[in-house]
């Protein structure tokens, strides 16, 4: 099964402190959401990464935010169980290739997708989506470039994660608004069945 179709919403983690890793990531496979995207913003990524792939083995859990070639071994080596970038260049690409994981690289332009998909690359992260073109820009190349689908993210809401999800070239959405805050156990399991619902 491909990572987009784990779950309509893609949980975008940022996590300050590790001790909120394993119960977060267990509210959100409790309310129906197996995929976790931790990304490598704070000094607690990597350890939440082995900690949530250690003990909670019903979570799918990958790193965001590789933005470096170091980013892809060191994540591989928490226990990542895929890589996300926010964009691609061609050594964070390379280094994440090596890896062996699943890669969902970013673009946010009809030639980065473009270039992307010569290099074989189907599913895409589409980012930042509301500051590049949000759903007219998805529903715009949807006609070109109809082998490609899309997880979108980067200003997305509750409120516009349905009309996202209608787009044809759009398998799931990318949202922080799960875990805004990573010690509310019970607002995130709550959120995440909202999510799960939108499927």
């Amino acid at each position: 099964m491909s990572l987009l179709d784990l779950s309509p919403v893609v949980p975008v983690v940022v996590l300050h402190d590790v001790a909120h890793a394993v119960p977060l990531a267990e509210a959100l496979v409790r309310g129906g959401v197996r995929i976790i995207e931790v990304t490598l913003r704070t000094s607690a990524a990597l350890e939440s990464i082995r900690r949530i792939a250690d003990e909670v083995p019903d979570a799918v859990v990958g790193a965001g935010t590789v933005t470096a070639p170091s980013h892809a071994a060191a994540a591989l080596d928490a226990g990542a169980r895929f890589l996300v970038t926010p964009g691609t260049t061609d050594s964070v690409l390379a280094a994440a290739a090596d890896t062996g994981l699943p890669v969902l690289p970013g673009a946010a332009t009809v030639s980065e997708a473009m270039r992307l998909a010569e290099l074989g690359y189907q599913e895409l992260k589409f980012f930042p989506a509301e500051a590049a073109g949000g759903i007219p820009f998805l529903k715009s190349i949807a006609g070109p470039l109809p082998a490609l689908r899309f997880c979108p993210t980067g200003g997305i809401t509750p409120a516009t994660a349905a009309a996202y999800l209608a787009l044809s070239n759009v398998a799931c959405v990318g949202g922080s608004w799960l875990t805004s805050d990573p010690a509310d156990v019970v607002g995130i399991e709550h959120s995440a069945r909202a999510a799960a619902a939108l499927a």
